[in-house]
């Protein structure tokens, strides 16, 4: 293929004569290897080389920086409330995982973000795949202000209910940060005997992200722990059903009965009392 000379477009003449020069094999790894911000780059240098694989790649490559700029579009839409409240200096996410589980914890997490963080990716940790919650999670760990944790057992649960082992989690993880913050996003509730001014947002961790990187760091924490106890308990599958209430996990309970980190007020109807 001859890349032919249109006056006025001498210099994408030049270019296409160095591109094809290059196997297409060498530009799809080529390709492969950049990050999204360099898209652009990519499909200018190629745009003119008519070769059909190539231009296939220059598609890819386009489809790829549509839907970073779609990503980034997004997650400015997540900053609302962080806009909203953008006169407090530190501005604390709040979520919890884990009220609904027969067995284990229920596990929140806190965390402040720098006013300028673009984190992309970030959602409600429902909606992410295991892979992801785990790269975002390192991510969040490395670049956040401060990180707290609350984990409350399955006995306090029991002894408490559900709705106040979250709050006791919720105000836990916030004692546990290193710096006080000035305003908490909440998802969906404010949390009694705290007196940091609360903004509790319905869905939240979908619209928050402050919320959802508290989402996902309570998340993958949990996650961790409900594999460590497979090991422990491994009839239960806890590593695959993280405690929920799956037909096996129901089943074990029935053929073995409940072990140390079952919520007893939660599994009354799968045991012989």
């Amino acid at each position: 293929m001859i890349c032919v000379d249109i006056p006025g477009r001498l210099a994408d003449v030049t270019v296409c004569e160095k591109t094809m020069e290059k196997k297409i094999s060498d530009i799809k790894n080529e390709l492969s290897a950049l990050s999204e911000l360099q898209m652009d780059e990519f499909i200018n240098e190629y745009k003119s080389d008519e070769r059909p694989g190539v231009q296939a790649l220059v598609e890819k490559a386009g489809k790829k920086l549509e839907k970073y700029i779609a990503e980034l579009a997004r997650i400015e839409g997540m900053k609302e409330y962080e806009r909203k409240y953008a006169d407090f200096k530190l501005i604390c996410g709040i979520d919890e995982v884990g009220r609904g589980p027969l067995a284990g914890p229920v596990v929140a997490g806190a965390v402040i973000l720098p006013k300028d963080s673009c984190i992309l990716y970030v959602n409600d940790s429902k909606k992410l795949s295991e892979k992801k919650r785990e790269e975002l999670y390192d991510i969040i760990m490395r670049e956040a202000v401060s990180v707290g944790l609350g984990c409350i057992d399955n006995e306090r649960i029991d002894e408490i209910n559900i709705l106040q082992a979250t709050y006791e989690a919720m105000r836990q993880a916030i004692s546990k940060l290193d710096r006080q913050p000035d305003l908490l996003l909440n998802d969906a509730v404010t949390i009694p005997g705290v007196a940091i001014k609360q903004v509790p947002i319905i869905k939240g961790d979908a619209k928050s992200i402050s919320i959802a990187s508290a989402s996902i760091v309570a998340k993958v924490t949990r996650d961790r722990l409900m594999v460590e106890y497979d090991k422990k308990y491994p009839e239960y599958d806890f590593a695959s059903n993280k405690g929920y209430g799956s037909a096996g996990h129901i089943e074990a309970i029935k053929k073995y009965g409940p072990t140390p980190i079952h919520r007893r007020t939660f599994i009354g109807n799968f045991i012989c009392n």
